[in-house]
């Protein structure tokens, strides 16, 4: 029962990050820079502090916490997963939300698991290790038929079809990107992994382990936070989009921020559930050190799903949707068959 209460939490927070890109298109009168740097500034500063106070022992702070080792590697992970971040971004900008976040999640999926696994001296070939690779395997195969649909629908796409989908879609450039955006993202779990000895002070002070992860992934996001900004404020100088901030009317004002603030709090909530699902799965070795590469496998599901109703699939052909839809029933595959291992 446990396992199956960790799963779903986590999956309610992979909807919500699914969910997160949607506000976009709420978002009037602002360039793609200055909108990633406000709505960052909820997602990365904001909600994540929020949650990190919840950790926060009787008699403790946040500062004795983050003394207790790792604190700033985790951080400086979190610099290079802003990269990634950020490539995250450009590659939904070409290739919209569903085939951006197939790439991008999928290939964060594979090595945000392997990478802690390797880096703790886990023996891939056998054991549990094995079973470990095995479902990276599996998730990497359905990442690769999703991206293969992809490819079918550009194909299959004239130019005008392409751009009422996705206003800046370019294959080649977003794929590029996207590998990028997911290779440098699995340093998020890099980070978290860093951050253990906080974690482990908190429970030992008492606090709840729904909650114990959360002053870690604020380090992570805040050293997210410092990449992403740089960039936003570079574009905003190169660009003159700087002035875009104040010269809104207040109405547009007021509800960019508040579509901002929703994609920061939709976005956060995957680490949330992450951290919080992660609990009730103590007793499952594997499907713990999997539950990267389960949240990531969600987060694509749900966001074809988005992509679907965002028609950013229209006209495609049953070819093109019945691959998709194949790419997609492999990475819930990846999911059950770690399940049932552990079991």
């Amino acid at each position: 029962m446990n396992t199956l209460i960790g799963l779903l939490i986590i999956a309610i927070g992979s909807f919500g990050q699914s969910s997160s890109y949607v506000p976009i298109n709420k978002v009037k009168n602002w360039s793609w820079e200055s909108f990633w740097l406000v709505q960052g500034i909820f997602a990365w500063l904001v909600f994540p502090l929020l949650g990190a106070l919840l950790a926060i022992p009787a008699g403790s702070t946040l500062t004795e916490l983050w003394s207790s080792g790792g604190a700033l590697l985790a951080i400086i992970y979190g610099i290079l997963w802003g990269v990634g971040g950020l490539t995250f971004g450009l590659s939904m900008r070409y290739l919209g939300v569903a085939l951006g976040q197939s790439i991008s999640l999928g290939t964060c999926a594979a090595f945000g698991t392997l990478f802690p696994a390797l880096f703790g001296g886990t023996d891939l070939f056998h054991g549990e290790g094995l079973m470990l690779l095995i479902g990276v395997c599996i998730t990497l195969a359905g990442i690769a038929i999703i991206g293969y649909a992809g490819s079918l629908r550009s194909k299959n796409m004239s130019e005008e079809e392409k751009k009422a989908a996705v206003k800046d879609f370019a294959l080649t450039k977003g794929l590029l990107v996207a590998l990028l955006a997911g290779i440098m993202s699995a340093c998020f779990a890099l980070g978290l992994d860093a951050g253990t000895p906080i974690k482990e002070a908190a429970l030992e002070k008492g606090t709840d382990a729904l909650y114990a992860g959360l002053p870690v992934i604020f380090l992570v996001t805040l050293g997210g936070f410092c990449t992403n900004a740089a960039y936003c404020i570079q574009q905003n100088l190169k660009n003159q989009t700087g002035k875009e901030y104040f010269s809104v009317s207040k109405g547009t004002f007021t509800n960019n921020i508040l579509f901002c603030a929703l994609a920061g709090v939709l976005w956060y909530s995957q680490f949330f559930g992450l951290e919080m699902g992660k609990s009730f799965l103590s007793d499952s070795p594997i499907l713990l050190a999997f539950s990267w590469s389960i949240l990531m496998s969600l987060n694509v599901t749900f966001s074809n799903v988005w992509g679907i109703l965002l028609k950013e699939w229209k006209g495609c052909s049953a070819q093109t949707i019945g691959t998709l839809i194949l790419g997609l029933a492999v990475l819930i595959a990846s999911i059950i068959v770690v399940a049932m291992a552990q079991a």
